[in-house]
């Protein structure tokens, strides 16, 4: 599964002068997936400096997209920037600067996501909801990136299907401490999570420090993937140090051990080890698309489709808060040819989820959309039916992926928020029940998590208990799973994968 970063030339996108607010876009590392054909009326090529309009197959008449038509739409969730001089001037800078991705690298996630959609493909996401500019280094990049690539290979070997690897805002406008109201901390890429008024007033400047980091994570991160890093012959090097005395760690050894054997095997009997296949990995980075400012100003022509793509990442998706049918997000959206994924939990209405996609991907393409289900477990067993039902009965292809964590966030009696495993396990295992009792394809997990060793969700075998939870509770946002319990998970999730192989699901 090699990189591909090659074939387009993708021209800047001067921003254009907004007054607006902005959001957070937490940037996480997911691993691997499939592209598709662009849903979009391709650029006037008769003049190539204008701005192509593009239009889209509503439910009722045909409406014009441009690159800021969400401007004239209500956009939620957006930080008021105090300074719009400095605010402009940020977004220009972002608007000359090179792309992040490459269309040709989200059009080949678009067709390996259409492959999960039909069950011949799965996707893992994994990541942080808000990285923080302080954890930036290179150890904690490569030990998420470690931990993805044995995920990654548990369960393609219980499912047998490739894995599509990604490596990856506030309900309240406001937070109090002992009686003082401050703005919420929404992400590095705003504001400051410090409570103090100083750092909670959203500062342009950061966005700029966001896209810094945002390239240099992907460079590594391309480094990692195609130096022989990911070589699958370095299966048995993968393991945390801090897993290496753990039932899970145990599990991946012998797991490991077996990968290696099938590898002599194959050595031996003559079948060549330096295909690019063993030796690389795909990988594709995600966030929520929430800042429209800094989307807009990443947002690139593709010169040989003739499509918008925006390029701060390979896969965006929106929000429970921001998923309105006429707002500003959606708007966005609608217009770029990334592949898009939509928050969902037990609040959307089938009929409206069907409008939504309709919106999103009038020419019905595999691939083009990723559902992310976050729900709990009772309530997936309850509502999950009915909107696959009519996804179904509307004849839309999509991908339908488990965000298990959402759903799950209890306040501990310490007052940190936290999620118990026993409950994240629980959603899992509803989520490939509603899909068996369906028929349909379980395409994937959307998860928070970190290689790192913290102690930030409760359970799991190497059981982290309340009294834990301080040692080492390191998020900026929300509680993730540590390295052990997102392999605890992965083998959970190999298991029910296996199952349906084996039932030739």
């Amino acid at each position: 599964m090699a990189l591909s970063a090659q074939n387009s030339l993708l021209s800047p996108i001067p921003p254009s002068h907004h007054t607006k607010k902005s959001p957070l876009h937490p940037s996480s590392l997911t691993l691997r997936s499939n592209p598709i054909s662009a849903v979009h009326k391709a650029a006037d090529s008769s003049n190539p400096k204008a701005t192509p309009i593009i239009t889209v197959e509503t439910d009722n008449k045909n409406k014009k997209w441009s690159l800021d038509s969400w401007k004239t739409k209500k956009a939620l969730q957006l930080p008021e920037y105090p300074n719009q001089e400095d605010l402009q001037s940020v977004l220009r800078t972002l608007g000359a600067f090179p792309p992040i991705v490459f269309a040709g690298e989200a059009r080949n996630l678009e067709e390996r996501l259409g492959q999960a959609a039909m069950g011949n493909a799965f996707l893992l996401q994994g990541g942080d909801c808000a990285e923080s500019f302080k954890e930036f280094n290179a150890n904690n990049i490569r030990d998420t990136f470690r931990i993805i690539l044995q995920m990654g290979a548990v369960l393609m070997f219980g499912g047998q299907v490739p894995v599509i690897k990604f490596a990856k805002p506030r309900s309240d406008p406001f937070e109090e401490k002992d009686g003082v109201k401050l703005p919420s901390y929404r992400g590095d890429n705003v504001n400051g999570d410090t409570f103090d008024e100083k750092s909670r007033i959203p500062d342009p400047q950061r966005m700029i420090r966001a896209y810094c980091q945002s390239a240099a994570t992907l460079n590594l991160l391309r480094a990692f993937a195609t130096g022989g890093y990911a070589a699958m012959q370095r299966v048995t090097h993968w393991n945390l140090d801090f897993t290496q005395h753990s039932e899970q760690g145990d599990r991946y050894r012998e797991l490991a051990n077996r990968v290696d054997e099938a590898l002599g095997f194959m050595q031996a009997a003559g079948l060549t080890m330096d295909h690019p296949v063993m030796k690389t990995t795909d990988f594709w980075t995600s966030h929520e698309c929430l800042l429209l400012p800094y989307e807009q100003s990443l947002t690139r022509l593709d010169s040989t489709s003739g499509l918008y793509y925006d390029c701060s990442a390979h896969f965006l998706w929106v929000g429970e808060r921001t998923r309105q049918l006429d707002g500003a997000h959606v708007e966005f959206l609608r217009g770029i040819a990334n592949p898009l994924g939509i928050k969902v939990s037990d609040k959307m209405n089938p009929n409206e989820l069907v409008k939504l996609i309709e919106i999103l991907n009038p020419q019905n393409k595999p691939g083009r959309i990723t559902i992310i289900t976050r729900m709990g477990a009772e309530n997936m067993r309850v509502k999950l039916p009915h909107l696959i039902r009519a996804v179904r009965r509307a004849g839309q292809i999509v991908t339908w992926v488990s965000d298990p964590m959402h759903g799950n966030t209890i306040k501990a009696p310490c007052g940190l928020k936290t999620r118990p495993f026993d409950s994240i396990r629980a959603e899992v295992r509803a989520f490939f029940d509603v899909h068996e009792q369906e028929g349909s394809h379980p395409g994937g997990v959307h998860l928070e998590m970190t290689g790192q060793n913290v102690t930030e969700c409760i359970g799991g075998s190497q059981t982290v208990t309340f009294d834990d939870l301080g040692s080492r509770y390191h998020t900026h946002c929300d509680p993730r799973l540590n390295a052990s319990q997102s392999l605890e998970l992965a083998f959970i999730i190999a298991e029910r994968l296996r199952k349906r192989r084996l039932l030739g699901c």
